[in-house]
């Protein structure tokens, strides 16, 4: 492994005539829009994203296999492409525009689920094709103000800074950052409405998501990713009875310097199950509330970025005891107890060595990064449910970014985590990958 890891960096270094400078892209869907005729097309662009990825392990593949000291001693590997997406835009006009992303993921398989009514409501599976394919977003955008502007369909949730900046050139290593994807959905859509702008100038410049868009559902919360899930979309159709409600706020006044926050909000995440009634003996609303708040700073030298996420379920308890019992034909895991409370943090700081160098042109531009994250699906019970500690995981990662284009990466990191406080077997692995965001054809 280490002689691997000798021979990519010395393959970064001998490239470095044929880098090219780097991107600085990183746009929420409010700036976009706000920015839609500054960003190089008049009627239509299509685009996308994508990931190649190889990792190398030393650890088993079950953390929770029954033994006290956590996962076995193992060493094995696993490529993958993570996702491909397909992006495309289209204006009817100055004032209505389309828009509409694609995902192809591996790991799937493929499958539809269907609840058949006649025959006590039990899970029925057809398998209808090999891989998955999502529709990421789908959405029709009324630019009315600056200020003041309409979206409906198919939205990103912008909780959390992942999924606020998805892409893989906008984040650091070769994996989506571990502990926002642990708790919460990645990339996290749903349907519904958004009303959103900007307002302020120079040093009070804002910019605002506020939507309406469906819940999560309460039947596939579980232990080891607390609400993840529970987005709906297995079905044709999502269940729309307790919706959800998000805003975000973003301070952009500081060039180079953007902080956020946001809140998501269902009052009854039973009401959104896949059977009426289900959770009918809890006897209250089960709510969810997510906080989120966010910071990145990016100049010629520098690149950081920090987050957090914390969650506060109700009736968790009484979830559990329901949940356990889902049908084993059901695509939950039926995995318990769930918690009341759940958290992530971490920050990243990466460095331009080219800036560094004086701009020097014969300098690839790499970016050496460290990232430090935290997170527990089981932060806090309630009742007498008692938490799983193999779920508190604190761990780094170190490695290197190159862009050998402005919009391709490849990238390289090793990661160690610690398990329970140090209570259970560490897991190390070293990763490899390549990525890219861009349009390539518009008009």
């Amino acid at each position: 492994m280490k002689r691997l890891a000798n021979l990519l960096v010395l393959s970064l270094c001998a490239a470095g005539p044929l880098v090219a400078q780097e991107s600085h892209s990183e746009l929420s869907p409010a700036e976009q829009s706000e920015a839609i005729y500054a960003s190089g097309y008049d009627k239509f662009r299509v685009g996308g994203y994508g990931e190649v990825l190889a990792k190398f392990m030393d650890y088993g593949i079950n953390r929770f296999r029954g033994t006290s000291n956590g996962n076995a001693k193992d060493h094995r590997n696993e490529i993958s492409i993570p996702r491909f997406v397909l992006a495309f835009d289209y204006k009817f006009n100055s004032k209505w525009i389309l828009g509409a992303e694609i995902e192809f993921e591996a790991g799937g398989t493929g499958t539809a689920y269907e609840i058949e009514n006649t025959e006590n409501g039990e899970y029925e599976t057809e398998v209808e094709k090999g891989g998955e394919v999502a529709l990421e977003q789908f959405h029709i955008t009324r630019l009315i103000h600056p200020a003041f502007n309409v979206r409906a369909g198919h939205l990103i949730v912008p909780v959390g800074l992942t999924n606020e900046h998805h892409e893989p050139i906008n984040f650091f290593g070769t994996s989506r950052p571990e502990g926002e994807t642990s708790i919460i959905p990645s990339t996290w859509h749903e349907t519904g409405i958004e009303f959103f702008g900007t307002f302020g100038k120079e040093y009070t410049s804002f910019n605002y998501q506020a939507m309406v868009v469906a819940g999560l559902n309460a039947n596939g919360f579980d232990r080891n990713n607390w609400v993840q899930g529970g987005k709906q979309g297995i079905f044709e159709t999502d269940n729309f009875t307790s919706p959800a409600y998000v805003a975000r706020l973003n301070y952009n006044g500081v060039p180079g310097l953007k902080v956020g926050g946001s809140v998501y909000y269902c009052n009854n995440v039973a009401a959104n199950s896949d059977k009426l009634n289900e959770y009918s003996r809890i006897g209250d609303n089960v709510s969810l509330w997510i906080y989120s708040a966010d910071a990145q700073y990016k100049n010629k030298y520098v690149t950081a970025r920090a987050n957090m996420i914390y969650g506060n379920l109700s009736h968790s308890d009484m979830l559990t005891q329901i949940n356990a019992t889902i049908s084993g034909l059901s695509p939950y895991t039926r995995t318990t107890p769930i918690a009341k409370h759940a958290v992530s943090y971490g920050g990243e700081v990466g460095f331009n060595l080219r800036s560094i160098c004086k701009d020097n042109p014969k300098v690839p531009v790499i970016y050496p990064f460290a990232r430090y994250e935290y997170y527990n699906p089981q932060q806090e019970g309630a009742g007498r449910d008692v938490m799983d500690l193999r779920n508190k995981v604190s761990m780094w990662t170190a490695g290197l970014n190159w862009y050998a284009l402005p919009n391709l990466v490849v990238k390289a990191d090793y990661t160690t985590r610690k398990i329970g406080g140090g209570q259970y077997n560490s897991e190390n692995e070293f990763s490899l990958a390549v990525a890219y965001v861009g349009w390539f054809w518009s008009k």
